[in-house]
């Protein structure tokens, strides 16, 4: 019978000891194609073969998050599994967690209200201490920031090591931060005293607090060493971490004993999961935006899918484009703008618009707005523009100015807007750039989720571009029908109308 002997090599690797014949079936086990990869220069340039391999047969190593694999695979092929124990303990050792002993010290508030956690957060909370490995697949307004915030407070009383919160913008380090403060008003913790904030050049060494919230930008370029102290280390949006300065970060948190990952949604390919889930840990799904939305947690959700019709010339003209060509098209297109723009004016309530390009489209339908603005009678109505050239105050003085307000439209970029933003006050979001992107609708979608003191529903306009010649669908329309596959997939009510521009 053949052998596998694992080993714990550090907090993120494996070390695998096995035949040389196993080793190349593990390589070809943990091998997957990145997904467009026919499309990447390296493949085009035959310098990559577009596969991403997770068993390295050099070093012998596979992500620790991944022990459940390698598990199914012995098993799979009878082949017998010898588990090791050093100083890292073993790949599936585990934590006794007493998370009813932290929740009768901790004070919870949110607004200045005293709050007690929903059973699926604390669920989702005891899993993660327990396991110390989790990739948390919850959806946006679930509430993931006070789970994270909650397996802090136990990590910092029973341990002494620091801890690493990761998120990608700048606008989220804020938000974070503030978050913590939120729910920790009525409590002894204080924030200012134990959380440091990093980005855009404020202090990375020499840091006395033990909770580091950062932007991967900021810390991607350190040294292994700097990494060393932490013993907690979670990664906010957890989707963005299959880039390679991401995971470099991840694999330099060689004493992070705890490993958690937060997301809305994963992508869909098998590839990015399982770099998700070796670099956090298995996926555990803390509950659903449908589940939620029944219990009465999220603002009810309408989706109107609007389907503009084009005249025959300009499908024919469309027919012959590029994809970068027809994006072109359909961003200047003027009569679109006018209409996206009017539509945010009918609409009641505050409204979000989510554009892709700055200069193209984001800046022209501003100023189309802004002259609508201008030619109103009454003066009190707000319009914002967001996009990456916006700093960070200025992005949190307009989300807190947009909770206090109730017919603002602000227009943002999806880069800025899609991700981890919270708005409380809500109620119209407009996809005005055309997206297949499962991660980047379904954050964009929960941005409106976040129930409201009115109680208003929040509606959803994706437009949608038919330019389709005879048998031949442009690419936006294809787009346009994943983006239906989605709602579907996720139990979202949707309605499609056709408009004729």
């Amino acid at each position: 019978m053949d052998l596998i002997k694992v080993k714990k090599k550090n907090e993120v690797f494996l070390q695998i000891e096995t035949e040389p014949s196993i080793e190349q079936e593990l390589s070809e086990h943990f091998c997957f194609y990145v997904p467009g990869y026919k499309f990447m220069p390296a493949y085009r340039n035959r310098m990559w073969d577009g596969k991403i391999r997770l068993f390295d047969l050099r070093a012998k190593t596979l992500y620790s998050g991944l022990f459940k694999y390698v598990q199914e695979f012995a098993k799979v092929r009878d082949y017998t599994l010898e588990v090791d124990q050093n100083s890292f303990g073993t790949p599936e050792s585990t934590h006794i967690a007493n998370i009813e002993s932290l929740l009768e010290r901790v004070s919870l508030s949110v607004n200045g209200e005293s709050i007690t956690a929903r059973d699926y957060q604390l669920d989702a909370l005891s899993r993660t201490i327990s396991d110390k490995k989790a990739l948390l697949l919850s959806p946006t307004a679930s509430g993931k920031s006070l789970i994270i915030y909650l397996a802090i407070r136990y990590y910092l009383e029973e341990y002494d090591g620091k801890v690493l919160i990761i998120v990608p913008t700048t606008s989220l380090v804020e938000q974070m931060y503030s978050d913590f403060g939120d729910y920790s008003e009525f409590d002894e913790w204080n924030t200012e005293e134990n959380c440091h904030r990093i980005y855009s050049g404020k202090e990375r060494y020499q840091i006395k607090e033990r909770v580091i919230i950062t932007t991967w930008q900021s810390i991607y370029k350190m040294q292994s060493p700097w990494f060393q102290e932490y013993g907690m280390v979670i990664g906010d949006e957890a989707h963005n971490f299959k880039a390679k300065s991401l995971t470099a970060i991840m694999e330099k948190c060689v004493n992070a004993q705890y490993r958690i990952g937060t997301t809305g949604t994963l992508d869909g390919t098998q590839t990015h999961q399982l770099v998700l889930e070796g670099l956090f840990g298995p996926v555990y799904k803390v509950t659903t935006t449908k589940r939620l939305i029944e219990e009465k947690s999220l603002a009810d959700l309408d989706i109107l899918v609007l389907l503009l019709k084009y005249k025959d010339d300009y499908c024919k003209m469309v027919s012959k484009m590029k994809y970068q060509d027809e994006l072109d098209f359909i961003v200047k297109y003027e009569p679109r703008n006018n209409f996206i723009s009017n539509l945010a004016m009918d609409q009641e309530g505050n409204t979000l618009i989510l554009f892709q390009y700055v200069e193209k489209h984001g800046k022209p339908l501003h100023s189309m707005l802004q002259e609508k603005f201008d030619a109103l009678p009454r003066k009190s109505r707000k319009l914002f523009y967001v996009s990456g050239e916006t700093d960070v105050e200025t992005r949190e003085q307009i989300r807190e100015i947009t909770e206090q307000e109730s017919d603002a439209i602000i227009v943002a970029s999806m880069g800025t807007f899609s991700t981890g933003i919270n708005i409380r006050r809500l109620h119209n979001i407009i996809f005005a750039s055309p997206s297949k992107s499962q991660i980047r609708v379904l954050q964009s979608i929960g941005r409106g989720l976040r129930k409201s003191d009115d109680g208003i529903n929040t509606k959803v306009y994706d437009i949608a571009d038919d330019l389709h010649w005879k048998a031949k669908k442009n690419y936006t329309l294809q787009h346009a029908a994943e983006r239906i596959k989605i709602y579907s997939k996720e139990k979202f009510d949707y309605k499609l109308h056709d408009i004729n521009i």
